[in-house]
């Protein structure tokens, strides 16, 4: 009788613990971007101990491949200018060493032009698309793209690559990427 009791609390128990999880389902406009959307890792971008941005990293069936579509999705904790915002992006690529420095500029002038200020709770989804380049949306609508499929791999590469400047973040976004 008491282990039946038990049994039953604990199924209670697990059900309650299960409905109470968030669900990790991608939002409709990354689905659409990054089929069989999952999320990878998240974590929070610091500066001087300050939270600048929790970021999301939303993988496909193939992870992080070269040719694999994936989101990346910033909430920002303060307010920033966008043109701070596109010089820091600018900086960090620069820091990296992707592009020349023609292509670094054109993709300064483009990030300029695309990236709005941010408050408090503003967020900003970058969707790698391979191919084509890279598509903006801001909470959710569509803010723009920059067809140049360069710009896409050395924008990401802020965070994914292995000489980024946020190695703690990008083991976080990087947590569960293998292609499955």
């Amino acid at each position: 009788m008491i282990t039946h009791q038990l049994g039953r609390l604990f199924s209670g128990l697990l059900l309650s613990l299960a409905m109470a999880l968030p669900a990790w389902s991608a939002p409709a406009y990354i689905a659409a971007d990054v089929p069989a959307a999952r999320l990878s890792g998240q974590g929070t971008f610091r500066w001087f101990g300050l939270s600048i941005y929790q970021a999301k990293l939303w993988v496909g069936a193939n992870g992080t491949a070269a040719d694999a579509p994936l989101a990346l999705e910033l909430t920002y904790s303060r307010s920033l200018d966008g043109k701070k915002i596109a010089g820091s992006s600018a900086d960090e690529i620069r820091k990296l060493d992707i592009g020349t420095p023609a292509q670094q500029a054109d993709w300064l002038a483009r990030m300029s032009a695309l990236f709005p200020n941010v408050e408090e709770g503003t967020r900003i989804t970058g969707v790698y698309l391979p191919a084509l380049g890279a598509r903006f949306y801001l909470d959710g609508k569509l803010l723009g793209e920059i067809a140049d499929p360069a710009f896409a791999r050395a924008f990401f590469a802020i965070w994914l690559d292995p000489k980024t400047s946020a190695d703690g973040l990008r083991k976080d976004l990087l947590m569960n990427a293998a292609a499955r």
